[in-house]
């Protein structure tokens, strides 16, 4: 007795990759419109996770490159732009095996998607780190020197000593580990891509925690980026503690 399109479909459902294969053998004479349809569907989920694979070899040839190295660390940051809260960074080393598919920079990827993969880094990391440097400190040593110092916070926060970083773009001072700026890594890496997302995370979970305990400002949607909201905010209600002077001193009075 043939199964029924119901049956067929959960077969399918439940169905690996190597399953999905031997399937289609299983009913490539099955004439029925249901199945062809149901064929049809997972093939082109096979041909786009091919696609999906391809990207993801292109994106570890540096991590190839370097292969030679044992602990490959990508390194990134998030927060350099905004006008209120911490400059945060990630340090990510991967397994050489390890597969994280849809990786990539976190600025092309959905609030969402970034929880998600956030979660499968945290689990298939090798180590994972983080460093912050806060709006006073920013303040006091301008951004670019916070991003360095958030970055070497990160990298000690490792809890191993890495072989070489790979850096979205920059050469970070003060670290004698071997380093390789990558520009635009983060979309050229898997482990600029993890750590992206890492710091991308945990720093709009921060954020998220700001917009409880400082209300008005609008911190949930923006996230302390300098939106029509935010500046109208910033000049109704004046500064808070979690803003960066330096970067808002043209929306606030002289006397605040």
């Amino acid at each position: 007795m043939n199964k029924s399109i119901a049956q067929i479909k959960e077969e399918f459902e439940r169905a690996g990759e190597q399953e999905r294969k031997e399937l289609y053998e299983v009913y490539a004479g099955d004439v029925r419109l249901g199945v062809l349809a149901l064929i049809e569907k997972y093939r082109k989920k096979d041909k786009a996770l091919a696609a999906e694979r391809r990207r993801l070899a292109q994106m570890r040839r540096f991590e190839e490159e370097y292969s030679g190295y044992r602990l490959i660390c990508g390194v990134d940051e998030a927060g350099r732009g905004p006008l209120a809260g911490p400059v945060v960074a990630g340090a990510v080393i991967l397994p050489p095996d390890c597969e994280i598919l849809y990786l990539n920079d976190s600025k092309k990827l959905s609030p969402g998607k970034r929880e998600t993969l956030y979660s499968e880094i945290m689990e298939k990391a090798a180590a994972v780190g983080i460093g912050m440097v806060g709006p006073a400190r920013i303040d006091e040593i301008n951004i670019l020197n916070a991003t360095y110092e958030a970055m070497r916070r990160a990298v000690a926060d490792l809890g191993v000593q890495p072989d070489i970083l790979l850096n979205d773009a920059v050469t970070i001072p003060e670290i004698s580990v071997p380093q390789v700026p990558v520009i635009k890594g983060d979309a050229k890496s898997v482990s600029i891509a993890a750590a992206s997302i890492i710091a991308k995370v945990t720093r709009d979970r921060l954020m998220l925690q700001y917009d409880e305990v400082l209300p008005g400002y609008g911190f949930a949607r923006h996230k302390g980026y300098g939106s029509e909201e935010h500046i109208a905010a910033i000049r109704k209600l004046g500064p808070t503690p979690i803003h960066r002077r330096a970067f808002i001193r043209n929306f606030i009075d002289a006397e605040m």
